[in-house]
């Protein structure tokens, strides 16, 4: 079943378009969405949440449009880039007292579950963190109020090898739960080693969506990694 679908989105600046994406998102599945920096990953997140202003094309949730629908769908979306940049120095604790509020599907007992799961000391600031805990901070809100989705621009950029992968166990994890998680990358081995699904653009334009083993069985040379089977397409070999 499609949480999120996708439809003919198309978002034009003077030096970048994005064109006419298209793709579906499913529950419970896990979906990498790739391509180099300036692609439009993080133009077509926004237009997905209305962070921008989309110049053509649809955006449902939950078998409704986004538009007329925001507030509703968005208490059911929990959104990241992996950074924490207000209220840097105000105890977690004291954030999460804030950010509650806002929220009538918040869930305290999901709160304590994953606040232990991610080992969040409640004392600290946001300043405190690693960028690793701060990844966590934003999740912990996100789940908090029974978030169905995830929608996350670039979470493991920046991080180390130990928090990438303690994040894509988790990602794994939020999966058997039922949650959909549509992250944004452009490194593949993170794809590679968790993602059910493959959305890749290039230049604008969505050259593939599909389940990664299928995207693998069509595009990849034996013996190839992903990450040299990218290298390749980005070469314009997509019929290879």
């Amino acid at each position: 079943m499609s949480i999120a679908e996708v439809r003919g989105l198309v978002k034009k600046y003077p030096s970048f378009e994005l064109k006419e994406a298209s793709f579906a998102v499913e529950r419970g599945r896990i979906a990498g969405f790739i391509g180099r920096n300036g692609a439009g990953k993080t133009t077509t997140i926004k237009s997905m949440l209305n962070l921008v202003h989309p110049d053509g094309g649809t955006v449902s949730y939950f078998g409704r449009p986004l538009a007329g629908n925001e507030t509703e769908i968005k208490k059911h979306i929990g959104y990241s880039t992996g950074t924490v940049n207000w209220y840097p120095r105000k105890k977690i604790r004291d954030i999460v007292d804030i950010v509650r509020r806002f929220y009538d599907t918040w869930d305290e007992a999901a709160y304590r579950k994953y606040r232990e799961l991610f080992q969040l000391d409640e004392e600290k600031t946001p300043r405190e963190l690693s960028e690793g805990m701060k990844v966590k901070f934003n999740l912990l809100l996100a789940l908090s109020h029974r978030a169905e989705m995830l929608i996350l621009d670039e979470p493991t950029s920046g991080l180390d090898p130990f928090s990438r992968s303690e994040l894509l166990d988790i990602f794994r994890g939020l999966k058997e739960d039922g949650v959909a998680v549509f992250f944004s990358t452009h490194i593949i081995t993170d794809v590679e080693k968790c993602a059910d699904d493959i959305i890749y653009i290039s230049k604008g334009k969505i050259a593939a969506a599909m389940p990664l083993a299928d995207f693998i069985a069509r595009y990849s040379a034996p013996g190839e990694s992903l990450e040299d089977t990218m290298l390749r397409l980005e070469r314009g070999e997509m019929d290879a």
